[in-house]
């Protein structure tokens, strides 16, 4: 078994074990096993391996292959103490918002840089459905365009801290309810209208109007009827 030796940070035995061992994502010995290689008790383990999974680093199948460990991912860490966060109130997710802008608007330029043909095929697609939606009888909300649009603009960053913070704002959109039809039918234009700019933008390689449509529309939220 392979066990790096690595400079980390003040966590517990079965993350910095997680992180450290290189045969992890083809599974883990039993708890019993990793209770006396690494000098804990089965309970203190067990509390660990919890931990472990609401952090959404390993996955458990009993009887299917037992404890793997995940690719990292920031978006499990983040919505959990964002959730806890909005159920305090205080405006945390005003707060969150702002956060949220201020990464877009930075990663701006490197994100729609290195977007694919196919990429932007598919904005394109994201933004013919949502008017799509939007002109029916009734109309109906493109929210899983409007959530899908953003972030596939950031997906091709590679930054897992980039793509946790964003992934974790629309959960917390949705949970705020915020995806319903609220701010009524015009103000539901004026984002599309937005979007459409930004896409076009992003297509002609004109990644200077596109970031003014993106910093136009995101002030949208705020002044929202």
């Amino acid at each position: 078994m392979i066990f790096r030796e690595k400079a980390s940070p003040d966590i517990s035995e079965f993350l910095r074990y997680l992180a450290t061992n290189e045969e992890a994502e083809n599974g883990l010995p039993t708890l019993t096993d990793l209770s006396q290689e690494l000098g804990v008790s089965l309970a203190s383990l067990r509390e660990q391996l919890e931990v472990a999974r609401a952090l959404g680093l390993v996955e458990v199948k009993p009887g299917r292959g037992g404890t793997r460990r995940r690719s990292f991912s920031f978006t499990p860490a983040i919505r959990q103490s964002l959730g806890y966060a909005l159920a305090l109130g205080d405006g945390h997710f005003q707060k969150y918002s702002e956060l949220r802008n201020h990464v877009e608007s930075a990663y701006w330029y490197e994100a729609v840089q290195k977007l694919t043909e196919k990429d932007k095929e598919e904005l394109q697609a994201l933004v013919a459905r949502a008017w799509d939606k939007l002109r029916r009888t009734p109309i109906q909300v493109p929210h899983e365009e409007h959530r899908s649009l953003h972030l596939l603009i950031y997906s091709r960053l590679e930054n897992p801290f980039v793509t946790g913070i964003l992934e974790a704002y629309w959960d917390a959109y949705e949970a705020m309810r915020l995806n319903i039809l609220t701010g009524g039918y015009e103000y539901l234009q004026e984002v599309w209208q937005y979007h459409q700019k930004m896409v076009e933008a992003i297509c002609k390689d004109d990644f200077k109007a596109g970031y003014e449509a993106l910093i136009t529309h995101t002030d949208l939220l705020y002044h929202r009827p």
